[in-house]
């Protein structure tokens, strides 16, 4: 290539990021608009039977209603997920980490999933599950990336002949990172927290003008929603809508704290770990119930609307029983306030935390004034949506675990805030409630997710307030270390549930004494540099041994040593050769045979025919193919004494798959790969109650 193709390419790679930050912006604003439509008409069709039917008795009818609303849309969710596109349940931000990790996971970053994640998330929190939209927005801003960067789309059968430079692993884990990076953005309006997000969960790989074209794709998201979501407002140009959630601008004059409040900050940060550590301890059981006996589609779908009608039944019973009633002020009319057994002019507080979406609710427990809730509705709120988002995340419907976090650590945040004015009679000024929500919201997600860099950034740029940077880092400090002492973060433990072979920034602390011999698999299989296409069609087709990088090996001519290493080649570019046929002896006979060029491995990138669907006749089994100019002539390779920690960091760095191991002689002994390192990564949990979850 030229230099001027060069700088085309480069071009290419900012119009490609462009393009991903305006699609996943579109994204967003479509599920929050479709959202707020359709859970505005569920809340209001509910309150009206519900003031209705308080007057005359029977609320009942009332609470049927909404039992059979949240599970009829809920079933609707489960149904897409379960039957068509299982790989969309739960908020994708584990198998995006893994897939920037450098695992390809089947079917993660297909359209199909795509469509079923953006219809099955607006199914999820229509439905009153204790649910998020955010967190699907990292994995639906993965997809748009890998869909755009490739100018083609394999679902529809439409190639646009656009961007083919792109088509292969490492570019395409670029604009991977980006997309991820573009869904936070315009998940939480923080395109910083984004990069760092990017950063901190994914890349393996970074360098500078990556992270100038991540930063563009997130601004151009945030940009986008924002825009579009201020026409739907009907305000045009007021650019006040930067993310799916809002939390409100914190005003500086109005939350300043005092130097006496960090040590209680950091108090809080160590019950948010505490909390998080149960809440991922409690769902890593239940998940592993789920693995034995809730593996059926319909099982699934039967869960997740047994779950939205125990979440309609609690929170109506929450509400009813709660004799908490607030005067109704001028600031509550957008809402759903509902009356009940309250006097003419008050509302129910606890409806304003249940009858609600979880975002508005946030909003609420953030800016309402303090006396708004009651210390008995926010103890029992807390208790009640915590084992409803723990019994929820995991389901098979498309939901993030980001929002209930944030409402479980606002509540008891507020709490706190409550009690702390309590206890100093009077109260001094300091003692703001809406403080300690956003404290404890901190926490509460630091506790269960164990984020802290993005994490910070995020709540900083999501508040737009940096006066609280310092004490939300290290509240999300203190609560990763406390957390950690019990148990992984949640998108950690179902990396390891599901058996992905994820690598860590760095190996572990046990390993530096075990050396690359200890780890490897052994023997390898080998292929010739000029090798029977029969013996490379039988190796291709064993099932028992699926491999996807082979060893190339020469003889050295007249001498009995074995054989030794020359090169690697993967199984895809086999494949690719067998498709067109690269024998020695059909190019000897040919003399006009096209020589095969790079464009048809990138053709057939990613989804590569199985070995199975090409035909290969007697008499070409009996032909001879030549590796040479097709294997990659200087793999990495590693001798055997190499330590763990050398390996590893080799995979971490270079986004390797396989290192070939070889001896004193350059012959090859064994073959490192993803999975023989990540076996090494044993949890608090263990092996055994891994493997149990697996059988």
């Amino acid at each position: 290539m030229s230099h001027m193709n060069f700088r085309c390419l480069e071009i290419s790679r900012w119009v490609v990021c462009g393009l991903i930050g305006f699609l996943t912006g579109l994204i967003a604003c479509f599920i929050d608009i479709a959202v707020e439509e359709l859970a505005g008409i569920k809340y209001q069709v509910v309150k009206k039977n519900i003031e209705n039917f308080t007057e005359v008795g029977g609320l009942s009818i009332s609470l049927l209603l909404w039992a059979v609303l949240n599970s009829a849309i809920v079933m609707v969710g489960g149904i897409i997920v379960a039957f068509f596109e299982p790989i969309a349940a739960g908020s994708g931000i584990p198998q995006i980490k893994c897939y920037l990790n450098g695992v390809k996971i089947p079917r993660v970053v297909r359209l199909k999933t795509l469509v079923v994640k953006v219809a099955g998330v607006i199914c999820s929190v229509v439905g009153g599950l204790a649910v998020g939209k955010e967190g699907p927005m990292i994995h639906s801003g993965a997809v748009v990336a890998a869909g755009v960067s490739q100018g083609r789309s394999t679902s529809l059968k439409r190639d646009f002949k656009i961007f083919e430079y792109f088509r292969r692993d490492t570019e395409k884990r670029d604009f991977v990172s980006a997309g991820a990076a573009a869904g936070v953005s315009a998940a939480f309006g923080a395109p910083v927290g984004g990069v760092l997000f990017a950063l901190e969960e994914g890349a393996s790989f970074w360098n500078q003008m990556l992270t100038w074209r991540i930063f563009f794709a997130s601004m151009i998201s945030t940009f986008t929603l924002n825009i579009f979501l201020s026409v739907y407002n009907k305000n045009p140009g007021d650019l006040s809508n930067p993310g799916l959630i809002n939390f409100g601008r914190f005003p500086v004059d109005g939350v300043a704290y005092n130097f006496y409040e960090i040590p209680l900050f950091i108090a809080m940060g160590a019950i948010g770990g505490l909390l998080g550590a149960l809440f991922n301890i409690l769902n890593y059981w239940l998940t592993i119930f789920r693995i034995r006996y809730v593996h059926r589609p319909c099982l699934q779908v039967m869960e997740a609307m047994l779950v939205a009608a125990v979440t309609a039944t609690v929170s109506f019973t929450m509400i009813y029983f709660s004799n908490d009633c607030q005067p109704l002020g001028p600031e509550d009319k957008k809402e759903y306030p509902l009356q009940l057994f309250c006097a003419d002019g008050e509302y129910n507080s606890m409806a304003t935390t249940f009858f609600n979406t979880p975002e508005r609710s946030v909003h609420s427990l953030f800016h309402n004034q303090p006396g708004t809730y009651n210390p008995l509705t926010l103890g029992l709120f807390t208790l009640t949506y915590f084992f409803l988002a723990c019994w929820t995340y995991g389901l098979a419907v498309s939901a993030g675990v980001f929002i209930p976090s944030l409402l479980i650590g606002a509540a008891w945040g507020r709490l706190c805030g409550f009690l702390l004015a309590a206890i100093t009679t009077p109260a001094p000024l300091w003692a703001d409630p809406g403080k300690y929500a956003l404290i404890g919201a901190a926490a509460q997600l630091g506790g269960i997710v164990r984020m802290t860099l993005s994490l910070t950034v995020i709540m900083v740029e999501a508040t737009g307030n940096v006066t609280y940077g310092l004490p939300i880092m290290l509240v999300l400090m203190t609560s990763k270390i406390v957390g950690d002492y019990f148990v992984e973060g949640l998108y950690d433990i179902h990396i390891k549930l599901q058996s992905i072979p994820f690598l860590h920034w760095e190996a572990p602390a046990t390993s530096h004494w075990l050396t690359a011999r200890e780890v490897m698999s052994s023997p390898v299989t080998c292929l010739n540099r000029i090798e029977k296409v029969g013996t490379i069609v039988d190796t291709l087709s064993n099932t028992s041994t699926n491999h996807n990088g082979f060893p190339v090996v020469v003889q050295v001519s007249g001498s009995d040593e074995p054989e030794k290493l020359c090169g690697l080649i993967l199984r895809s570019q086999l494949i690719v050769l067998l498709k067109h046929k690269v024998f020695v002896e059909l190019a000897r006979s040919r003399l006009t045979h096209r020589k095969l060029q790079l464009k048809d491995f990138r053709d057939a990138y990613p989804r590569f025919p199985p070995i199975q669907s090409i035909h290969v006749s007697q008499d070409e089994r009996e032909c001879m193919m030549d590796l040479t100019e097709f294997m990659n002539a200087t793999p990495y390779t590693v001798p055997q004494e190499t330590s763990l920690p050398r390996v590893f960091k080799l995979f971490r760095a270079l986004g390797l798959r396989h290192l070939v191991v070889v001896d004193d002689e350059n012959r090859v002994v064994g073959l490192v790969t993803r999975k023989d390192l990540a076996r090494y990564h044993i949890g608090k949990h263990g092996l055994e109650e891994l493997q149990l979850a697996q059988t």
